[in-house]
């Protein structure tokens, strides 16, 4: 025995997308399906006997054949014109029960057509166009009908215009239930690609503002030495060693640093991916060792008790005494001396890093860096705040203020 369940189902298959890209057609379809519907009703006579109805005892006239017809065809433009199909159908409608012919067959265009009016309207609309139809054609129907008015034929007149009205506003709302889910979907998918291209953007500035962090401190400390070793290389060969061996050790130190930042972009469970801590708080004395090699001499105050801070807002404290203490060492000028403080405050921590360069009327960062900015934007990512201005009778302050529970709901 052979099973026909795939053939059928591949049959339904390309019926229904013929009929999804030609909607006519399928109209077309649904005209013919009503008129054969239409004209073997009109051959059924319901009292034709008392057993029951009867077939082919009565027999439709050619002016009936015609106006079920007109009907008919008129259900081809139901989709283009619901409304004035409508009003057509309920007119032929009303035409042949005024005239005395049974209104079952013809009134079925108008139950077909009010279907539609209610699957493409809302439901308000729905509501008083089907009780305006169902209350006309029902109300002609046991006006001029040739039976009795509480005969079966006027409440099946009543009952089909009301289940065509129900079922349109059914198939309306399951459609548009549908197509909110589709569209919900879709936002999703569009929220998500945005989401994840958000989170790249971040990422990169994330790591262009360590490498600008790592790249310009290390670098201004290589600068500076080199040119002490250039300046008593001939005079203290002495001094002049001792400056490149710190040239050395701030050269290795940026290239560790730059290993540790360049490894992030690895694919994780590389064997060769580094795995020291990023820097924080806890290793600041080593950095501001670094400065007082170069030149700058740098005072630390701590009264954070040395407490631990969440992994990012621990790194963006370092940053930021880094890169200040990188543009006091670049901008403040040779004789110029700086500060660093750590408070902690309740829920915040507060790094306030100053120097008595010679006076200045702008922001390092005008000049074409991106120190202030790249500070801001760590200070902005964790909901801090960042005060970078020149100070009263020379030099500059950079204050950071950071909460201590960080965005990503970290905390100590």
């Amino acid at each position: 025995m052979t099973s026909t369940g795939p053939a059928t189902g591949t049959l339904y298959t390309r019926l229904r997308d013929c009929f999804r890209d030609h909607p006519l057609a399928f109209d077309a379809t649904i005209a013919f399906g009503a008129l054969v519907a239409m004209i073997a009703g009109s051959f059924t006579d319901p009292h034709g006997s008392p057993d029951g109805p009867t077939f082919g005892d009565h027999t439709p006239d050619v002016w009936s054949v015609l106006i079920m017809v007109a009907g008919a065809a008129a259900l081809v433009l139901r989709r283009r014109h619901p409304f004035r199909v409508l009003c057509f159908t309920v007119t032929i409608t009303l035409f042949e029960l005024i005239n005395d012919t049974r209104p079952a067959p013809i009134a079925m265009s108008a139950v077909v057509a009010l279907y539609t009016v209610a699957s493409r309207t809302d439901r308000p609309t729905t509501w008083r166009v089907g009780l305006v139809t169902m209350a006309v054609l029902t109300a002609a129907a046991m006006t001029f009908g040739p039976t009795h008015w509480y005969a079966q034929e006027n409440l099946g007149v009543f009952a089909w215009t009301g289940m065509a009205a129900a079922a349109g506003d059914a198939v309306r709302s399951r459609r548009a239930f549908v197509d909110a889910i589709r569209e919900r979907a879709e936002r999703a998918e569009r929220t998500r690609e945005e989401e994840a291209g958000r989170r790249v953007a971040e990422e990169r500035l994330r790591i262009a503002r360590d490498l600008h962090d790592v790249v310009a401190h290390h670098i201004a400390l290589v600068n500076v030495q080199a040119g002490v070793a250039a300046h008593v290389m001939d005079k203290r060969p002495d001094q002049a060693k001792e400056a490149l061996a710190h040239v050395r050790e701030a050269s290795r130190s940026a290239l560790d640093e730059l290993r540790a930042t360049v490894g992030l972009l690895r694919q994780s469970g590389d064997p060769e991916a580094p795995t020291e801590p990023a820097p924080g708080l806890a290793v600041l004395d080593g950095l501001l060792d670094s400065f007082r090699k170069a030149g700058l001499p740098v005072t630390l105050a701590r009264s954070d008790g040395d407490k631990p801070l969440p992994g990012t807002v621990d790194l963006a404290a370092y940053r930021i005494v880094q890169e200040a203490l990188t543009n006091v060492r670049k901008h403040a000028g040779p004789d110029a001396e700086a500060e660093v403080s750590v408070v902690r405050v309740g829920r915040t921590v507060e790094i306030t890093v100053l120097d008595n360069g010679a006076p200045q009327s702008q922001a390092p960062v005008d000049s074409g860096g991106h120190g202030l900015l790249g500070m801001r934007e760590r200070v902005g990512a964790l909901g801090g705040t960042l005060t970078a201005a020149p100070r009263y009778g020379g030099g500059f302050r950079v204050q950071a203020i950071l909460p201590v529970t960080s965005r990503t709901g970290e905390d100590t």
